[in-house]
């Protein structure tokens, strides 16, 4: 099963979500996407991060608890602010399969200096990391320095041309259904060595 959350300025129904969410499934995982209760309340600004975290260990546990679906193995993650609660809920503990980050916010925009990654060696699971050449939210040296430190594997799929929504410039002639194919298919093929 693979469960998957929302960026900060989307919802659980964006198209690029939904794409991955699509795909997966079509590949044969259960898959699952949900909101956080600031949208499902219609607000634009997040919850606190204590917030969020109870919300996905809330689904985490709602799911695990369905005997229906028999998640067993359970992939956690999602796009920006969602793959970071993801890995904040599997650094607490949560034991989990694997961690799949579409687009990980690494630092601020314009602030490099501050790094979102303290939590990261704390997680015990194997890692997918997509990010783009132009994402203003995640410096690739910044990233493939942190990464290299982890005591887990990790998977680096770099999206060139792609920003932080994996959106790519026209002169590089590539529709946004070719790129979220090329992660659904990368995303896949990574599940699978996982089991």
């Amino acid at each position: 099963m693979v469960i998957l959350a929302h960026g900060a300025g989307g919802d659980m129904h964006t198209p690029f979500l939904s794409a991955v969410h699509e795909g997966l499934a079509e590949r044969g995982y259960t898959a699952v996407k949900f909101n956080f209760p600031y949208k499902e309340a219609g607000r634009r600004v997040p919850d606190p991060t204590p917030v969020l975290e109870a919300c996905y260990d809330r689904v985490i546990e709602a799911l695990r608890a369905d005997r229906d679906l028999g998640a067993a193995r359970i992939v956690i993650g999602g796009k920006s602010l969602g793959g970071r609660m993801a890995s904040h809920v599997a650094a607490r503990g949560a034991t989990v399969a694997g961690l799949l980050f579409l687009g990980y916010p690494l630092h601020p925009p314009g602030k490099p200096d501050k790094l979102r990654v303290a939590h990261l060696s704390a997680i015990r699971a194997p890692m997918l990391f997509f990010a783009g050449t132009r994402d203003p939210l995640c410096r690739l040296d910044l990233l493939r320095g942190t990464l290299g430190r982890l005591p887990v594997a990790v998977t680096l799929h770099v999206v060139e041309g792609g920003d932080h929504s994996f959106v790519v410039p026209k002169p590089l002639q590539r529709a946004p259904r070719a790129v979220w194919d090329e992660i659904v298919t990368v995303s896949g093929q990574w599940l699978a060595s996982l089991a």
